[in-house]
């Protein structure tokens, strides 16, 4: 016999099953929303016990809304964020990051830029999505880095802007200009083809990286403040300073030419330091002997003069002693080194072979430097 003419199987009417239960239903029911709806009315109508017209219901009502409106009034602002308060649409207050109120709306709104995050803006060259690399690419943009010098050339500038928002001039920012960061990169190029424009070519590609990214930062600040944009410039940094693609291996020769100049200048100028420094210890060399032969001659001169004087005194005083003193004095410095024979030749000297060799008899002396041997006999 069919289970289903036995009004349930053979365990009786209904959908249980031989243990006398039905069908479990599985994980955790829903809660019935009419059962809490009429809970809570039960609640209220306990407080309220005129009912929701009554005037403590309505007072209580009343009560619950302006507590929601006034709780309203929280708002978080995060770390990159600064909250500007409006009142009736005028700026009133900046509040800084964190947990903050301000009275509900309509009377007080709040804005929350992010002022205190640095702002990048690239000019002269874009950055593109290159599947290939799976990444990012970097794409020249001439019409924004090609700029003319002072002495009318071209250079190709790419650079970059640092900025954010003044944190007293966030209110600024808001409501005195309406893009941005259109109106930083328009300012930025103005200022670098005006400082690129006063400039000359070689001290751009050199040195005065430095020089030109100030004077730019500075232009760019100054136009900035007289717009009442709220921005600070925070730096200003030249990617590539190049000349441009056609003439850019003209240029690289020149460069070289002009660094072996330098080289070759740094040389000279090095073997002239070394040079003209021993030259002019030469000559001081050579000058101080001069005058210490000076010095040397005029004292000796001095000190004849000084001699001859005292002789001429003592010869002024005993003329024939003097003048014997000096004759003796001359003779022997004159015959002091000279050799010499002495020869008695009157009546009572003994007769001398004539032809005997005298000079031969005296031992013979080698001469002296700077004095000539003496020949014969004396």
């Amino acid at each position: 016999m069919p289970w289903k003419n036995q009004g349930g199987g053979p365990w009786g009417s209904g959908p249980k099953g031989p243990w006398g239960n039905g069908p479990q239903p599985v994980g955790p029911r829903p809660p019935d929303l009419e059962d809490l709806l009429r809970r809570g009315q039960d609640r209220l109508q306990q407080i309220m016990p005129g009912g929701y017209f009554s005037g403590i219901g309505i007072t209580l009502i009343v009560l619950l809304i302006i507590a929601f409106w006034l709780l309203s009034g929280f708002f978080r602002v995060q770390s990159e964020e600064l909250g500007v308060v409006l009142r009736f649409g005028k700026h009133v207050r900046t509040v800084q990051p964190g947990l903050n109120y301000h009275l509900p709306y309509p009377i007080e709104t709040v804005l929350l830029p992010k002022a205190l995050r640095v702002n990048t803006i690239s000019i002269g060259m874009t950055l593109i999505d290159d599947p290939a690399r799976r990444g990012r690419s970097i794409r020249d943009v001439p019409e924004e880095s090609l700029m003319l010098t002072g002495d009318e050339n071209i250079v190709d500038v790419d650079f970059t802007v640092l900025w954010r928002i003044k944190p007293d001039g966030v209110g600024d920012f808001l409501f005195n200009i309406q893009n941005p960061e259109g109106t930083v990169k328009a300012v930025s190029e103005s200022a670098m083809r005006e400082v690129i424009g006063r400039s000359q070519i070689q001290p751009i590609l050199t040195g005065a990286r430095n020089v030109t990214e100030q004077g730019v930062q500075e232009l760019i600040q100054r136009t900035l403040d007289s717009y009442g944009a709220g921005i600070l410039i925070s730096q200003v940094q030249m990617q590539k300073v190049d000349p441009p693609a056609q003439v850019i291996d003209a240029f690289r020769d020149v460069q070289a030419a002009r660094a072996n100049l330098e080289q070759l200048q740094n040389e000279a100028q090095t073997y002239a330091n070394q040079v003209v420094p021993q030259a002019r210890g030469r000559a001081a060399q050579i000058t101080q002997a001069a005058e210490g032969y000076r010095e040397q001659t005029v004292a000796e001169a001095k000190g004849q003069s000084s001699r001859f004087l005292k002789v001429y005194e003592e010869y002024k005083k005993a003329p024939d002693v003097t003048r014997e003193r000096i004759y003796l004095e001359t003779m022997e410095r004159v015959l002091g080194g000279a050799d010499k024979l002495v020869y008695d030749g009157g009546p009572s000297g003994q007769g001398v072979v004539p032809y005997l060799p005298l000079s031969e008899l005296t031992t013979k002396r080698p001469p002296t430097t700077g004095q000539q041997s003496s020949g014969g006999n004396r």
